[in-house]
């Protein structure tokens, strides 16, 4: 199997490669129309640095995983990442070390562009091509199941629902059968040496509860004799989600049931870097006439302070105080005679008229970008709530902490997909927060750049769920 493994891998950075020297060839037969050598020598240094820069970013951005069981986004967003590097790395090359190679900017951009729609046409092709391939009975993976219980059976209606995994279980092993299998059961677990003998088997699948740890030690040590590869099913499967990881602790194996990119502190740093950047440059340019233009509009529209204080909870549950510009007449009612949290409604008399439009446009928010320099929240992330319906979320809503384990933004993928505003109906805080999990798993900083994107639309169109 490590073998096989080694040979697709081989295989698809020389695809990759090839993609790569015909791009280099249209970029430079492009710049020969424009008047300049087609191919001098050095070019060649320039190609074998450009394969080695690529080889060397896409296996760290992970682009040579195995996404055999995964659907063609995830290896789309590591083309792309590799790409952007690559570009990003040729930009420093051509600014610091080769300044004088002819039209360097044209030779970036239509590289990259070739680079980017030759790779991702071919690895799309080479997906759908090994799943026609699966199809037909090529390309395959036997296994044999051990455990015929829910997990076994779970796992064993996976792989059938999905061929273009590309794996077919040769039968199930358990001390005793199950009705549904089919004439699939192959015997006990102590026939695992015969069957294994008997058939053309790649891998051992364990379905087993964690209280058959003895079975589980002779499963290994018969499937490692018959050099088998053995993957072992936790029984806590149940808990984790499709971002669930494995790690060493020295000898110990430590399964994370949750994880999301922000969990590298390197991650954490950069996308830090990069919102103070933005936020510097907003107060730079906009925010020194803009915040106080605000706040004269809102002093002579209404009496009372110009900005409204709110406590809420951040990062790991801790309190923080989020500022926005006040919206609401003077000492309105936050909060009814139960406790709960009044929210705001469609045309809540609580609103000034000035008010609803800061609201409507996204305006009242932009104080928070003082929370940003303090570090209390993120340009993007889960949006904080108000201190009473926090508490009353986090008993009835069903994940609703996790929020808390990034930083709060002052906008969020549940806002720009439309969940903001109001959440009395019935289960539009759960929608929410579904999406802030979503956005907390999948967190990229092109992600962040697209919600900024689409909040600054949103701003200009007006937000019908503002109010």
């Amino acid at each position: 199997m490590k073998t096989g493994n080694h040979i697709n891998f081989v295989l698809r950075l020389l695809i990759d490669y090839l993609v790569l020297i015909f791009a280099f060839l249209g970029t430079r037969q492009y710049i020969f129309s424009l008047g300049g050598s087609f191919f001098p020598l050095f070019n060649l240094l320039l190609l074998g640095i450009s394969i080695t820069a690529w080889t060397v970013i896409g296996m760290s951005v992970h682009l040579y995983d195995e996404f055999r069981t995964r659907s063609f986004s995830y290896e789309f967003i590591a083309i792309l990442k590799t790409t952007l590097i690559h570009t990003c790395f040729f930009t420093f090359l051509f600014f610091y070390c080769i300044k004088y190679y002819a039209y360097p900017r044209t030779f970036t951009l239509l590289y990259a562009l070739l680079i980017f729609i030759g790779i991702t046409v071919a690895k799309f092709f080479v997906k759908q091509s090994l799943v026609r391939l699966r199809a037909y009975g090529y390309n395959i993976k036997n296994v044999l199941i051990v455990g015929t219980g829910a997990t076994g059976m779970k796992f064993y209606n996976t792989i059938k629902s999905n061929d273009h995994f590309g794996y077919r279980c040769v039968g199930f092993l358990d001390e005793q059968t199950n009705p549904s299998l089919n004439g699939q059961y192959l015997g006990k677990i102590s026939d695992l040496s015969r069957i294994l003998e008997d058939h053309e088997i790649d891998d051992v699948i364990v379905a087993l509860p964690e209280t058959q740890s003895t079975e589980m030690e002779k499963i290994i040590i018969t499937s490692e004799k018959e050099a088998k590869r053995v993957r072992i099913i936790a029984d806590y499967h149940r808990f984790c989600t499709s971002t669930a990881s494995m790690n060493l602790f020295g000898t110990f194996p430590l399964l994370t049931i949750r994880t999301s990119p922000l969990d590298d502190p390197a991650e954490q740093r950069f996308k830090r870097i990069f919102e103070l950047c933005f936020t510097i440059i907003l107060f730079i340019t906009v925010f020194w006439w803009l915040f106080p233009f605000i706040g004269l509009l809102i002093k002579l529209s209404s009496p009372g302070p110009i900005l409204f204080k709110q406590e809420r909870q951040g990062l790991n549950n801790k309190k923080i105080y989020c500022y926005k510009f006040r919206s609401m007449t003077r000492n309105s009612d936050t909060v009814n005679e139960n406790g709960q949290y009044i929210q705001a409604t469609l045309n809540d008399s609580r609103v000034t008229p000035l008010g609803r439009f800061l609201r409507k446009t996204n305006l009242d928010e932009l104080p928070q970008f003082f929370n940003v320099l303090m570090g209390d929240m993120a340009l993007v992330g889960p949006r904080p709530h108000p201190i009473p319906l926090h508490e009353e979320s986090r008993n009835t809503i069903q994940n609703y902490m996790l929020r808390h384990v990034v930083k709060p933004g002052i906008t969020g993928w549940a806002q720009v997909n439309g969940y903001r505003g109001e959440t009395r109906i019935s289960g539009q805080m759960q929608k929410r927060v579904d999406f802030d999990l979503w956005y907390i798993e999948n967190y990229s900083i092109w992600l962040d750049c697209q919600i900024i994107f689409q909040t600054l639309m949103n701003m200009i169109k007006g937000d019908k769920n503002a109010y």
